[in-house]
């Protein structure tokens, strides 16, 4: 294989970082600025900061036109190999090499699934005491001999897998939309329907000062604390070095590593590993039934999902089994919702925690449990059309991952 993704390529190159001292850089949301933290998922249509057109026309930073390929190029934990295709007009930080493809020569599609299939083989590039990698690495990294009819069949038949479970995706974020808003509606604004289908505040509901929260809550509505949703259970590792504590047909592990890519869904029924009954019982980790809500608490704090299996965590989480009359979605909105003044309570040096007994006794409005009933009904069939999904693209997942190699080394071929 002696072609290199230089030979397809009309351009190679990375980005920068403007002065972050400098206001004049920031002060605007004009051009998308790309980090590699965004790098990994299949196509990125915004960003999550901006610059400024000044800091365009000021530095020596470029825009990068739709369908460059961007490479993540630093990254200690799995960012670095990550990759994406940049679906807009974007400039990027200098951690991120761009691609742009000679389209008679290669189909863009093709070279990110490429790149995706040699994300082991990127990563190993730079091995030992250099830990990034270079411009020159991705340069002169080979480039298969395929035609590009070839490569754009190829391209055709893995993009539309991922353009479905994009498409799952963007549904699921307008379920998650309309459950959070009708949350905000209920308990936050207090505009529940009244007993006569009213809402509440809106409609001269009764108000009152609540001296421990320092705010007004409904009448009849109590002091309560994340202790009273339910039991809070601390997570542990089984002894690492032990091979018979952990198996791939166990109980599910989770760390907060496998909530890093799964922060926009709401639901997780495996990790990496899972444990056995051995290494459960010889370990502070405790097995908690399905529907436990799952809380990072430190490294980071706020990942957050609902276990859809009996399941144990590492010691970075803080769980609530819901064992006192409230549904796993009420609770599951009420740590969403609080997740900002939580994070507040963490503390530490090296990593910031929120122990248990902080989380035990973080205070929170309560309402009559009837009505986190009624909102329970309410958002149900829109968290089961959610789980849907969510296992949908889990399998469209397996299957993109199970046809890419065998389509990249000719295992595989499409007439």
């Amino acid at each position: 294989m002696n072609k290199t993704i230089k030979d397809i390529s009309l351009e190679i190159g990375s980005g920068i970082t403007p002065l972050r001292s400098n206001e004049l850089y920031w002060n605007s949301p004009d051009i998308p600025w790309i980090k590699t933290e965004q790098l990994g998922q299949y196509r990125i249509f915004d960003s999550m900061e901006y610059i400024s057109d000044f800091a365009l026309e000021d530095t020596n930073i470029r825009l990068w036109s739709p369908h460059t390929v961007s490479v993540a190029m630093y990254g200690e934990g799995k960012t670095r190999g990550n990759v994406s295709i940049l679906m807009i007009e974007t400039t990027t930080n200098q951690a991120c090499c761009n691609i742009k493809v000679n389209d008679a020569l290669a189909d863009y599609r093709f070279l990110y699934y490429w790149l995706k299939n040699n994300y082991e083989n990127l990563r190993a590039l730079s091995a030992g005491v250099r830990k990034n990698l270079n411009s020159d690495d991705i340069k002169n990294f080979p480039f298969p001999e395929n035609s590009l009819s070839e490569q754009e069949k190829i391209a055709d038949i893995l993009s539309v897998v991922d353009d479905k479970i994009e498409l799952n995706s963007k549904i699921c974020s307008e379920l998650e939309a309309m459950a959070k808003t009708l949350y905000d509606y209920w308990f936050v604004q207090f505009d529940f329907p009244d007993e006569n289908g009213e809402p509440y505040r809106t409609a001269g509901g009764e108000m009152v000062w609540n001296e421990q929260l320092k705010r007004e809550i409904p009448k009849g509505w109590k002091t309560g604390t994340i202790r009273d949703l339910g039991t809070i259970v601390s997570g542990g590792t089984p002894n690492t070095s032990c091979d018979e504590y952990y198996c791939t047909d166990g109980y599910a592990w989770i760390t907060p590593n496998d909530l890093s890519g799964n922060t926009d869904k709401m639901f997780i029924n495996h990790g990496e590993r899972d444990v056995t009954v051995e290494g459960i019982e010889n370990s502070s980790a405790v097995l908690m039934p399905k529907h436990t809500i799952l809380l990072s608490t430190r490294a980071p704090i706020g990942y957050l999902a609902i276990s859809e299996n009996e399941v144990c965590t590492n010691q970075g989480f803080k769980s609530i089994v819901p064992d006192s009359g409230y549904s796993e979605f009420y609770i599951y909105y009420v740590l969403k919702s609080n997740i900002p003044a939580i994070a507040q309570q963490g503390v530490g040096t090296t990593f910031k925690e929120v122990s248990k007994e902080t989380l035990s006794g973080f205070k929170i409005p309560l309402p009559p449990i009837e009505l986190t009933e009624r909102f329970a009904a309410h958002i149900l069939p829109v968290c089961t059309k959610r789980k849907l999904l969510e296992n949908e693209c889990k399998e469209l997942t397996k299957l993109r991952d199970w046809l890419l190699p065998m389509l990249m080394n000719g295992q595989a071929r499409v007439e």
